[in-house]
């Protein structure tokens, strides 16, 4: 990865007043959950991995499709007036052909149009006096394109869930004075018809990350869509930055993920998974990361992890599909390759479904075993109560078994190492629990299930639990990696590096990653 360079604007007013002057789109507050403006040293560096011809071929068209500030259009009028000044030496005459012939856009909203074009043109009104390329119609080049979501509907007309194109939810059509998040790229509404004959070679920008759907109070993500629909338009570069929940995780992600891990035209790939590293202030869980995809030269995906702004590590050339998910961090693909070397079962298989017993989490039973015929202790979120076992219908066979109970959900922010997941729950027989655990195991004795809950606690499983996980949720599939290893006795750490070969560094930088947890005294206890 070349070293991100200074804009044009900051060396040209270092250069004027001989003192540093931040650069305005530096200082752009976050709008809404939506917009979102790119840092300016964020777009150079994701412009830095487009080949260098890219800035010398006049006949480029670029376009960013979901302009919020016009970073990306700004920053690449500023190479591009670099690299063709041997094709057009006359300055004027450059500076015309970049603006109207070569770089395009649409923005996300009519409040991110003007704040573009100003960012651009230097004027919100392109066809004005202070554009520094005057243009008939005030938009330019780079308009904001209304259009409407797409509701199905029955028979009588009333509307039966989201859009159509991105599960948008109904209550967002609320006329025309007010936003309703129908971006026009994903909505067959941009480019326009107008613009039918024309063929883009670099797309470029960061999309919105999510809308709210109907029936649910979890967002859904939409970047995917935009990457879709970049890639269908079979421009020669897309280069575009979008959350790093797809790697392994994601609602409605699964599809998108296996396209893109098993695309070689994927040839970068620029990951930060510390919070804030990419966009101080912006709280993005699993981090952000950016890509360029070339449609000319498939081959293998160059990794680069980045840590407080700073290459972590060297970056490495890898196929991304080797496994179901994106291992992000390259020193951790010799740890795995080792651990699956020995083709052993995994545990995933062993984890039972989101709702172990068919409880939701908000379920609780009695304060008191009191008046229960056959009570049963039951585990729900922050208390224990108790529920009669005939209550109990799905998974009844478990309930008389020693289990270990883990947490579904489980985030944390900071520096590494990490817990990965909540401590294990170890429970005797006679026990269930509400949808807020997953049961990871179930035995007759509870020597075995002891000896499981020591096994969840070791930095080697939680290593391995963390290469699926990018959000706080845990899942059956969350243990995918983890081998299904007998739990007759106590497995440690050191058994598990020697058992599978694991060198210093590499013990190491399971260290790096995992702290670790203390073992539960009460998986030393004795056969229930």
């Amino acid at each position: 990865m070349t070293q991100v360079r200074a804009s044009q604007y900051e060396v040209a007013n270092q250069i004027r007043t001989g003192q540093y002057v931040p650069d305005i789109l530096d200082c752009l507050a976050q709008l809404s959950n939506d917009e979102v403006p790119t840092p300016p040293k964020l777009a150079r560096a994701v412009l830095d991995e487009l080949p260098g011809n890219v800035w010398g071929t006049p006949d480029y068209v670029w376009l960013d499709p979901f302009c919020k500030s016009g970073v990306f259009l700004r920053e690449a009028a500023g190479r591009l007036l670099e690299g063709l000044s041997d094709q057009f030496p006359d300055f004027d005459a450059r500076r015309d052909h970049i603006y109207r012939n070569m770089l395009w856009g649409t923005s996300i909203t009519e409040m991110t149009g003007l704040i573009s074009r100003r960012s651009l043109y230097y004027s919100r009104d392109a066809s004005g006096s202070d554009s520094v390329v005057q243009f008939d119609d005030g938009a330019g080049n780079l308009p904001f394109v209304h259009t409407r979501h797409t509701y199905p509907k029955k028979i009588d007309g009333t509307v039966t869930g989201g859009c159509l194109k991105c599960g948008a939810a109904f209550d967002l059509e609320r006329g025309e004075a007010r936003e309703n998040y129908a971006y026009s790229f994903i909505h067959d509404a941009y480019p326009t018809e107008e613009m039918r004959d024309m063929k883009f070679d670099v797309i470029v920008g960061n999309p919105p990350y999510q809308i709210g759907v109907d029936g649910s109070n979890r967002d859904r993500p939409l970047y995917q869509l935009f990457v879709d629909q970049a890639i269908a338009l079979r421009p020669r570069y897309v280069a575009m930055i979008t959350p790093s929940r797809w790697f392994a995780g994601g609602l409605g992600l699964a599809e998108f993920r296996a396209a893109r891990l098993a695309d070689r035209h994927m040839r970068v790939l620029v990951d930060y998974p510390r919070l804030y590293d990419a966009f101080p202030g912006v709280k993005i869980r699993g981090g952000v990361s950016y890509f360029l995809w070339n449609r000319d030269e498939p081959g293998t995906c160059r990794v680069q992890t980045m840590w407080n702004g700073q290459p972590l590590g060297e970056p490495v050339e890898r196929h991304l599909d080797e496994w179901d998910v994106l291992i992000r961090r390259n020193e951790a693909v010799s740890i795995l390759r080792k651990v699956q070397s020995k083709n052993e079962a995994t545990l995933d298989a062993k984890v039972s479904s989101r709702l172990p017993f068919g409880f939701q989490t908000n379920v609780h039973g009695k304060d008191t075993s009191a008046g229960l015929p056959d009570a049963v202790r039951f585990y729900g979120s922050k208390k224990q109560t108790w529920m009669d076992r005939n209550a109990i219908t799905v998974n009844k066979s478990e309930v008389g078994l020693c289990k270990v109970l883990m947490h579904r959900a489980y985030g944390e922010d900071g520096e590494p190492p990490y817990r990965v997941t909540a401590a294990p729950t170890l429970v005797g027989k006679d026990t269930a629990c509400s949808g807020t655990y997953l049961v990871v195991g179930a035995y007759e004795k509870m020597e075995q299930a002891g000896n499981l809950d020591a096994f969840l606690r070791t930095r080697f499983v939680r290593f391995l639990i963390q290469l699926r996980m990018n959000t706080q949720d845990i899942k059956r599939d969350t243990f995918a990696f983890v081998p299904d290893l007998p739990m007759a006795s106590r497995w440690t750490d050191a058994d598990l590096y020697q058992r599978y070969g694991l060198d210093a560094s590499e013990v190491e930088f399971i260290k790096s990653q995992v702290r670790e947890m203390a073992v539960n005294p009460a998986s030393d206890a004795g056969p229930q």
